[in-house]
């Protein structure tokens, strides 16, 4: 793939979305980031970016329209798509609907075949596709199957696409984040039936949470011309966190057995 010019980047006016357009930016690609809702947040990030000397522009996308996402695409080549937006609904298997499943799976999984494919006659020299995924697709926990199991999906997607994609020169790969230090993971964690995250962070083997920084990080990795030859992976972020079973290092009452 030749230097990059070009990226979209969904989900990118928050979070590690916003950190992994701030990056590329900075690396000199134009940044073009989706927001769903909060176009202030959105603006903000953009207007961040460009005081810092790069450039960006906002699209409001909802992920769940096919008309938003063929609208994402408009003729102009690209070299980098991060699919990074996610959303569901966070609750027990047993008290999921039809609707949380339909609406989960439309933006989590369809949208990005969807964009994957809108991706492809728009990169102009090979490309780079790359999914923001979880250990929540290989590792179960409360409130979280529904996009669980997208997240599973797409990570076979990503191998599917990449044995397809080649032959064109086109890179796909994941990034799977841990659990990381931000607006949604201390939401998620405030609910009173959570336990503290102090004491999730203790098994972790690296003994602490992620960073926005650290995933975005791997992510420009893989968007850049050192990942060339890399293709069909899930690259985990995640201090170490599943390598490790019960007992945990941090609950033996005296040192190792």
């Amino acid at each position: 793939m030749g230097e990059s010019q070009r990226a979209i980047v969904t989900g990118g006016s928050r979070g590690i979305g916003r950190r992994i357009a701030e990056i590329l930016a900075a690396r000199g690609l134009e940044v073009v980031l989706t927001y769903r809702r909060d176009r202030e947040q959105a603006d903000d990030a953009v207007r961040g970016i460009r005081e810092s000397g790069g450039t960006a522009s906002a699209v409001r996308v909802e992920l769940e329209s096919v008309e938003d996402i063929d609208r994402l695409f408009d003729g102009n080549p690209l070299d980098v798509l991060v699919a990074n937006a996610a959303a569901s609904a966070f609750r027990p298997v047993a008290e999921l609907g039809t609707h949380h499943l339909e609406r989960s799976w439309a933006t989590n999984v369809r949208s990005f075949v969807l964009l994957a494919q809108r991706a492809l006659p728009a990169f102009s020299d090979g490309g780079r596709v790359i999914a923001l995924t979880s250990y929540g697709s290989i590792r179960a926990f409360p409130g979280y199957g529904a996009i669980g199991a997208d997240k599973a999906a797409i990570e076979s997607w990503v191998r599917h696409m990449a044995a397809e994609f080649g032959p064109r020169g086109i890179t796909v790969n994941a990034v799977s984040a841990g659990i990381v230090d931000t607006d949604s993971m201390r939401h998620f964690y405030a609910d009173p039936a959570m336990p503290a995250i102090e004491s999730i962070a203790e098994r972790i083997p690296l003994g602490r949470l992620g960073t926005v920084d650290e995933v975005a990080a791997a992510v420009d990795f893989l968007a850049g011309p050192g990942a060339g030859y890399i293709t069909g992976q899930v690259l985990a972020v995640d201090g170490g966190m599943t390598i490790v079973a019960p007992p945990f290092w941090s609950e033996l009452a005296t040192g190792l057995p």
